[in-house]
């Protein structure tokens, strides 16, 4: 999360599409300098190898972080066959290699081996912490790094096309599936190994690539616009958790930390009509149009758990 605290309060979220080459915190440090933002953060980093949907959260928009890194992806990758390599994309050292080749048939018959619910062991090369330090940064030194497996939803794996060398796939998946781990397993798999060469994130939950601005192109409008003109409301992504307007005492009890009780036929009405009800744990307050809160909902009580100050 990076803080200028000389800065400009700036809120809300950017559907940055991310160009090659750059980190993902690079490519935050350069939207810091456009905006002059006291504060962001971006939520789900990309390689630099990888393009695409990088999403940036501007001042209070941060507060809501957590709730798209928890969201699913969609990716669009290629992978090349023929080589291992130390960090599973082209980017790395090849480590083994093979003349053999995978027909399309051979590709497809593996497909639904990586669809469902999957035991995944992550790169060599992740962001995952081992002793307090990033795998990569352990890998990079030469040290042998022992992560554990684990379990990743894939919903989708279309194979788009394929060549001799390669093969292009999209993927829709849930959080902390690596993308590299699919193109490494299903290589050795096939007994040709595999990495990937070119890798499109094209959606983080409700953020898409239709949507989506470049680095380029955001820098140019703010030479004439304001931020508002661009960015995203805090709420967007919460558009999965139920919206529930409050009365303006119901706001100031809010915004002094304090549990509402919702016991009355009227309170029970209003759950109704926003789509509330017993399995709701969490909800969005509004008020005077605005995000207000998140709500943490315990049977008849409503207790704030974060306040959005806009």
């Amino acid at each position: 999360m990076a803080r200028n605290k000389k800065g400009v309060p700036v809120h809300g979220w950017l559907n940055l599409d991310k160009p090659q080459g750059l980190t993902s915190t690079q490519a935050l440090g350069r939207v810091r300098r456009i905006l002059n933002a006291q504060k962001l953060g971006h939520a789900g980093t990309l390689d630099p190898l990888a393009t695409g949907i990088l999403p940036i959260a501007l001042g209070e928009a941060t507060k809501t972080i957590p709730f798209v890194q928890d969201r699913d992806k969609v990716y669009r990758f290629t992978v090349t066959w023929g080589e291992a390599r130390n960090t599973d994309d082209c980017e790395g050292e090849t480590t083994e290699t093979s003349d053999a080749r995978p027909t399309k048939a051979q590709i497809e018959a593996e497909i639904p081996k990586f669809i469902g619910d999957i035991e995944q062991l992550p790169p060599q090369f992740s962001a995952i912490k081992i002793d307090g330090q990033r795998a990569y940064a352990l890998a990079r030194k030469g040290e042998e790094v022992e992560i554990e497996p684990r379990t990743v939803t894939v919903y989708n794996l279309t194979l788009l096309g394929a060549t001799e060398d390669t093969a292009e796939f999209e993927m829709e998946c849930s959080k902390g599936t690596y993308v590299r781990a699919i193109a490494r397993d299903m290589g050795r798999n096939l007994g040709c190994f595999g990495h990937v060469s070119a890798l499109r994130r094209l959606a983080v939950g409700n953020l898409t690539e239709n949507d989506a601005i470049s680095l380029d192109e955001f820098e140019k409008i703010m030479q004439s616009s304001t931020p508002d003109q661009v960015l995203m409301p805090v709420e967007t992504v919460l558009d999965d958790i139920p919206a529930l307007a409050m009365t303006d005492s119901e706001i100031s009890r809010i915004r002094q930390g304090q549990t509402l009780k919702f016991i009355s036929r009227q309170d029970i009405d209003r759950f109704s009509v926003a789509g509330i009800d017993e399995d709701t744990d969490l909800i969005l307050a509004v008020g005077d149009n605005r995000p207000l809160a998140l709500l943490e909902k315990n049977g008849i009580e409503l207790h704030p758990v974060r306040l959005f100050n806009l």
